[in-house]
């Protein structure tokens, strides 16, 4: 009952351009609609984070893919299936996502998730939804939900109920790049 009760608080955040703090298939993140540039805006003051660096999306689908980036390539499906680690690919041609989401090359990362919580949230959301680690800038991310800074909690509009008590070990995604003629280039391992 819990997960249904976050994911109906999460998205009457999300709808209304707020913040949330939330458990994902990797660490801790914040996020928020991924095609309203203010909510981007501010995740970038709150993190305070030079809005040149990127931030990543989650989806929930692989064909959403096809709606956030003019350069899909099948070949990092396959590559993705392979790997058991969650895995963020950088794009070319990145589309209908907020302005400030998109980095200066034109370029996005998007991550499939496969955690149960952020896949229902995301389709019952209908976007996509912004995804970086629950730190001040500069700050190593929080490996546990208690390690996460106050100023970060108190930000958020809200903050999910759910894995609050989880202890399991966790990491940032893997990154990899896509470039246009399908090779793959691995940017953090």
């Amino acid at each position: 009952m819990q997960i249904r009760d976050d994911i109906q608080n999460c998205l009457a955040v999300l709808n209304s351009g707020g913040i949330i703090l939330y458990p994902t298939d990797t660490v801790w993140g914040l996020g928020c609609d991924a095609t309203n540039e203010t909510a981007v805006e501010k995740i970038f003051a709150l993190k305070k984070r030079n809005e040149e660096k990127s931030m990543i999306i989650l989806i929930a689908e692989e064909k959403a893919i096809l709606q956030y980036t003019d350069h899909p390539n099948a070949v990092v499906f396959d590559y993705i299936k392979g790997i058991h680690k969650p895995t963020t690919v950088i794009y070319e041609g990145a589309k209908n996502l907020a302005k400030n989401l998109i980095n200066k090359d034109g370029s996005i990362g998007i991550r499939l998730v496969k955690d149960e919580f952020c896949s229902e949230l995301i389709k019952a959301f209908g976007k996509p939804v912004v995804s970086t680690s629950s730190n001040i800038s500069g700050y190593p991310a929080p490996s546990f939900f208690e390690d996460i800074d106050i100023q970060i909690k108190s930000g958020a509009d809200y903050i999910v109920q759910h894995r609050r008590d989880d202890l399991t070990p966790s990491s940032p995604s893997t990154v990899i790049k896509l470039d246009r003629e399908g090779g793959i280039h691995i940017i953090r391992p």
